[in-house]
């Protein structure tokens, strides 16, 4: 069954990371992707831009509104998302656990619909 693996975490306006700051994040994803990948689990995932680059489109009464910026006033901001693929909730949950952000943020997992 698949799975979708929300990231959420703490998003900081105009706070840029440092190169090293960078560097040390994406060892832990390395090796995380790494594994994901060796389980054969790992369908898609990305890393998602800022919530200040984000768009919102909603149709009210046949008018669409199109609104810059996050739509939702929350601590934790989607960050990204894997895709994968795992024989049952337990096992989807486990991934979660092992995720980088989950030591400080968020995953949110949900089951994707089936397509047939």
């Amino acid at each position: 069954m698949q799975y979708v693996l929300l990231i959420h975490a703490e998003e900081v306006p105009g706070d840029v990371p440092s190169a090293e700051a960078v560097k040390q994040m994406s060892a832990p994803y390395a090796a995380y992707n790494e594994a994901l990948i060796k389980a054969g689990a790992l369908l898609s995932g990305e890393r998602l831009q800022p919530t200040s680059n984000a768009t919102i489109v909603r149709v009210r009464d046949g008018r669409t509104q199109v609104l810059d910026g996050p739509f939702a006033a929350t601590k934790e901001q989607l960050g990204g998302f894997y895709v994968i693929e795992a024989p049952d909730l337990d096992a989807a949950l486990n991934w979660a656990a092992r995720c980088p952000t989950a030591s400080n943020g968020t995953i949110e997992v949900r089951p994707v619909w089936p397509t047939r």
